[in-house]
């Protein structure tokens, strides 16, 4: 597999430690080879505009609203405000993620330094051209793809872009990538991709891709609404032409002015068939869930990503940064034979001290804290040598070398008895995970020469191994095992050594084998994802692999998270169905994640799943009630239009009664604790619930509506009959949706039926809605069609609660189903 973070060396043009001349500055300026890219914005204003706020729904609710107040109805238009809260929820989340996304840069460096006409000038980034020659120092930020011509003791730490944790020692003709960091050293590095060709740049770019986090709510309500979409025109037609011909015709009802009566019918009709305040309703029961883990620590940056971490089944974790604190800390010292050389301990205190020490070596000052001998000569480490070496004066007399056990013993060196048994050893410890030094000791001291040439004394002995490992976050092995428990499965990706990896895998409670070698990772799609059913733990992975890795498995039928905290995880945490960031990571990675942990604490996430569960619960719940109403209305816009009868209820009467029998009690019902686990199928359950509800609404109303034109009624007293008929009907169903009652769910049913008591009672209410007592056989057929309307909604949840069950005994199954319980997620 190919990999994408080495950029190409060209070799046209010569390597000069000169650099460019002016001449051949303009040259490169002139053909565009400069190192700036086009600063595209993720998505625009007007994109975002077209998708929340042009739109067919919303023209269709414009045009009534315009329509009801130009006729001077503005009691009925009062729908419009649902319209609005939707358009004003979607445009601003949308917009903050576009935000998030524009700020995003992995380049932060405002100067680089160059060589021109064979003098270091320092310039900003944006002037520097292609093979132009950089002077790279410890501390500089790489400002261009480049190739190292000259190096001395050059390390640069490309751990936020590859995920290798290690500084990676630079030698010439090595590749350096543009956002890396210089830890040591110094060099010289001829650029080889400038502006939107450089790494950082193509990271940026595939980054700022404005994506919408995957919701299966919103996915769901989009494609209700693409139905109605379709509907809708038809049934407009139809209903229009009903109430103008119950107007009295076409041309008398626009000859008298009748016609002004059919539209706001129509209008009442039309909007009832839309389920505006079921988008609105589930983006706020998004925000809330946004503002309870925020008090957590937790941000959101995409509402409906608050749903995701509950509809997850694979987790892939970054070790460093997630599973890991990123800290290095001493594990234990491991003598070598009996007979140690005097001093070993005051010699790994002055390893600790030393100011120049690595984290690693650094470890080693709170172990060993006696105060260290003075130095008489030292060769400093190397990342090529993999070792450095000290001459100290008594009481630890001699020669002192502290490096990597296979480099420090090497070739003649470790043909002994004592080097085979340490190297031995050595690599034993490795296998655990662990990393691994030696300590070894020869009598004889450094002299300037030997320091100057790097040269080890022939003499030296093994004296200790000491190992290291990373600190694993305490709250890491009762995060997964929530997550085992829940049937979720765990995948460990990272770019350091597979035998590390899996070594702090077993240390949160994974049985991880030896891991898996990324190199060795098939390029098939197919064949990737079987590899990643079969194991849990990958090291060596690059960026763009992390990235396929996710594919693979969203290819498998899986939905993925991705956590991570450098910006070699940037790519993959985009991919992901759900992307989580650490605090602590760099600021690409939070741009793109949906949620980002303020404390970058990983037990979080247990929160995340309980917030995301109650939420899907919830406007589960709640959308029975809207697609109920959207369900009786399509049935009677249908069925009153064909019999050319005009529809029964005012617009003003179909916001009352949803208020009272939707819109209020959906959004108290919203906010309630639910830790009903994830089930797929929301759509169907909720759509095998609403649709014979609403066929009986459907039918009590036209029952009612119908006997009383036949007796004469006027049309007052029909829409009186109507609008009271629906809101006993909608009650019970609200009741049935209630179940289990608890005292706020029973609260929040009775204080709907009080409101509607007032609404029929009060004089200003009745006079607003055009109220009047319908006829007593009204009354009577009132008194029939409610109660069996009662009995049928009963009987449809109590077949919804047979055909779907309660949803332990749904997901059980479902988990067996796709071979992902806990087992599965153990490796098992």
């Amino acid at each position: 597999m190919t990999d994408p973070r080495a950029p190409e060396i060209r070799t046209a043009a010569p390597l000069r430690p000169t650099g460019l001349t002016a001449d051949e500055v303009a040259e490169r300026v002139a053909d565009g080879r400069v190192n700036t890219a086009t600063d595209a914005s993720s998505r625009s204003i007007w994109s975002i505009l077209r998708a929340n706020v042009f739109t067919f729904f919303n023209a269709i609710v414009l045009a009534g609203f315009t329509l009801l107040l130009v006729l001077g109805y503005w009691q009925d238009a009062l729908f419009g405000l649902a319209a609005i809260g939707n358009a004003v929820v979607g445009v601003a989340q949308e917009y903050r993620a576009k935000r998030a996304l524009d700020r995003l840069a992995l380049l932060h460096a405002p100067r680089a330094r160059v060589v021109r006409d064979g003098v270091i000038q320092e310039i900003d980034v944006r002037r520097v051209v292609l093979d132009d020659v950089l002077v790279v120092r410890s501390g500089d930020q790489v400002t261009a793809d480049a190739a190292v011509l000259d190096s001395t003791r050059l390390e640069v730490d490309e751990s936020l872009l590859t995920g290798e944790s290690e500084p990676i020692d630079k030698e010439p003709g090595d590749a350096l990538l543009s956002g890396s960091i210089v830890v040591g050293g110094e060099g010289l590095a001829r650029v080889t991709a400038v502006g939107e060709a450089a790494f950082a740049a193509r990271l940026t770019a595939e980054a700022k891709r404005f994506s919408l986090v995957a919701s299966e709510l919103r996915t769901s309500i989009d494609r209700i609404l693409k139905w109605i979409t379709w509907a809708i025109l038809p049934i407009m037609l139809v209903v229009v032409n009903a109430n103008m011909q119950a107007a009295g015709g076409w041309e008398h009802a626009i000859s008298t002015g009748e016609w002004r009566e059919a539209a706001v019918a129509s209008v009442a009709a039309v909007i009832a068939m839309i389920p505006l305040g079921l988008v609105l309703m589930t983006s706020i029961a998004f925000a809330v869930g946004a503002m309870k883990l925020g008090a957590h620590q937790v941000l959101v940056q995409e509402l409906p990503a608050v749903e995701g971490l509950a509809r997850v089944d694979v987790i892939c974790l970054d070790k460093t940064g997630t599973i890991t604190s990123g800290e290095v800390r001493f594990d234990g010292a491991h003598p070598l034979g009996r007979d140690l050389p005097a001093g070993w301990e005051l010699a790994l205190a002055w390893y600790g001290a030393d100011p120049s020490a690595n984290a690693t070596a650094r470890c080693l000052a709170d172990e060993y804290t006696d105060a260290p001998p003075r130095t008489i000569e030292r060769i400093e480490f190397s990342s090529a040598r993999k070792w450095s070496a000290v001459a100290l004066e008594s009481p630890a007399s001699g020669t002192w070398v502290l490096g990597a056990p296979e480099f420090v013993f090497t070739g003649a060196a470790a043909a002994g008895a004592e080097a085979s048994a340490a190297l031995a050893l050595a690599t034993e410890l490795a296998a655990t995970g662990r990393r691994t030094l030696v300590l070894a000791h020869s009598p004889a001291s450094l002299d300037a020469a030997a320091a100057e040439a790097a040269v080890l004394p022939a003499d030296l002995r093994p004296a200790v191994l000491l190992t290291f490992r990373e600190a694993v976050r305490p709250d890491a092995a009762s995060t997964l095992r929530y997550f085992a428990q829940e049937g979720v499965g765990v995948r460990i990706i990272s770019g350091d050594n597979p035998l590390t990896v899996a070594a702090v895998a077993r240390d949160v409670g994974l049985d991880a084998g030896r891991g898996f070698d990324a190199r060795d990772l098939p390029d098939d799609p197919d064949e990737l994802g079987r590899v990643l059913d079969e194991h849990l733990v990958f090291g060596r992975v690059t960026p763009s692999q992390k990235r396929e890795m996710v594919t693979a498995l969203q290819g498998r039928g899986h939905t993925v998270a991705m956590t991570g905290d450098g910006v070699n995880d940037a790519l993959a945490i985009k991919e992901a169905d759900l992307g989580i960031a650490m605090e602590s990571g760099s600021a690409a990675t939070k741009a793109v994640a949906r949620i980002v942990l303020l404390d970058s604490r990983f037990s979080h996430l247990p929160g995340v799943v309980v917030e995301g569960r109650r939420v899907i619960a919830n406007i589960e719940r709640v959308s029975m009630l809207f697609l109920s109403k959207t369900s009786y209305a399509i049935t009677m816009s249908v069925l009153f239009g064909i019999l050319l009868w005009p529809f029964p209820l005012l617009p003003r009467q179909l916001s009352v009664t949803d208020g009272l029998t939707i819109g209020i009690p959906a959004f108290l019902l919203a906010l309630l604790p639910n830790a009903r686990r994830y089930v797929p199928g929301f759509l169907k359950r909720s759509l095998s619930f609403a649709i014979p509800a609403g066929l009986v609404v459907a039918g009590a109303i036209a029952y009612v509506s119908g006997h009383a034109r036949a007796l004469g009624e006027p049309e007052e007293a029909v829409r009186t009959a109507s609008m009271v008929t629906l809101a006993l009907v909608g009650l019970w169903i609200l009741t049935v949706l209630s179940r289990p009652f608890t005292w706020i769910k029973a609260g929040v049913v009775l204080a709907m039926v009080a409101g509607l008591v007032l609404v029929l009672t009060v004089p200003i209410a009745i006079e607003f809605l055009e109220l009047v007592m319908p006829a007593p056989d009204t009354l009577i057929d009132m008194a029939i069609a409610v109660p069996v309307s009662w009995v049928l909604i009963e009987a449809i949840g109590f077949w919804h609660r047979r055909r779907f069950g309660t949803a332990s005994e749904i997901a059980e199954p479902e988990r067996r189903r796709r071979g992902d319980g806990p087992g599965a997620a153990a490796g098992s």
